[in-house]
């Protein structure tokens, strides 16, 4: 018999959900058929799996030691090698991304400062990503326990593209996951980007259109009306911060957030980003890199904006953070460092 105690990650959500992820090589009717058959109860009694866990909660398994281990996903013999090879991958982000810097860090979420050049997400196996380095982050400061990747895996809440740099959020638990997906869903969390981009801008801005993906090719375009199941509405804000002879330094903020949003957007309006090379002028962008050597948009994701919180989530209430741009910012200000 193996028993376990439901904690905070696993608490909110329903029990068989629970149970498909803790026996990940189980089919569904083996499942349910555990539970009408008792080998599977909740708190001493007999379950149907649509019982939402509490933290505290107790599940015991009356399964042989194979066969759990067998649905559970883990080979007989469990050795120390085998443990440190299925943690290597989130060591190995961890080493190679130690120096990132760290906004805020709490119980529930932590906001990291992104370099430009590095993935939020893998986009192939052998790629170590943002994703990786947080889950070896809270491995490396003893806030997450390998055993508990079994049914809960910490992840980034919000994504940036992989030359964007700027504040990244994580959820360390499943609470803050949650409520961070909610406030960005509802756009009650505002995000402002700072980037340069081709030409004078002299005014404060609302655009809005609608964003046209194209899959083969990873791009979109802006139509002005929407293209039946094949657009999303956006909606970009900005201003002008500062105006240079044949460039602008903005700022955006981003009420819609699709793929590529601001690039597209601000393309379609005369305006594209300094040193993108998709949605870009080429040479306005060759001068650049050729003095700067700028080879990405410079596109930065500054400011986070919360609103009013409370409960559990109060240390967060009408929170700002920022986060320092890369030096080439600071460089075409022409002002230094700040």
């Amino acid at each position: 018999m193996k028993q376990v105690l439901i904690k905070e990650n696993e608490a909110g959500q329903r029990l068989d959900k629970y149970l498909h992820k803790y026996l990940k090589e189980a089919q569904g009717s083996f499942i349910y058929k555990m539970l009408r058959k008792k080998n599977i109860i909740l708190n001493g009694k007999k379950a149907s799996g649509g019982e939402k866990l509490e933290i505290g909660d107790e599940i015991r398994f009356f399964l042989s030691e194979e066969t759990l281990n067998k649905m559970s996903g883990i080979p007989s013999q469990l050795s120390e090698e085998l443990s440190d090879k299925e943690v290597a991958e989130y060591k190995a982000a961890y080493d190679k991304y130690k120096e990132l810097e760290i906004i805020y860090d709490n119980h529930h979420i932590l906001i990291v400062n992104k370099p430009e050049g590095i993935l939020t997400q893998k986009a192939a196996a052998v790629d170590l990503s943002l994703n990786e380095w947080f889950i070896g982050y809270m491995l490396h400061h003893g806030q997450l326990r390998r055993e508990e990747l079994r049914t809960f895996k910490p992840s980034v809440c919000n994504r940036l593209d992989r030359n964007t740099s700027g504040m990244v959020i994580c959820g360390k638990t499943l609470p803050g996951s949650q409520k961070m997906s909610e406030l960005l869903k509802n756009r009650d969390l505002h995000k402002f980007y700072r980037l340069y981009v081709k030409g004078k801008v002299t005014e404060p801005s609302l655009i809005e259109g609608y964003l046209v993906k194209d899959e083969k090719r990873n791009t979109v375009r802006i139509s002005p009306s929407p293209v039946q199941d094949k657009s999303s509405y956006i909606k970009t804000k900005y201003e002008p911060l500062k105006i240079f002879e044949d460039k602008t330094l903005l700022e955006v903020e981003l009420i819609t957030g699709k793929t590529h949003q601001i690039r597209a957007h601000l393309a379609s309006v005369g305006h594209p980003l300094l040193g993108d090379y998709k949605y870009g002028d080429k040479n306005f962008n060759d001068s650049y890199k050729k003095k700067y050597k700028i080879k990405s948009q410079l596109l930065h994701a500054y400011r986070l904006e919360f609103p009013e919180l409370d409960g559990e989530f109060s240390e967060l209430s009408k929170r700002i953070f920022t986060a320092r741009a890369p030096q080439v910012f600071y460089t075409l200000e022409g002002n230094g460092h700040k």
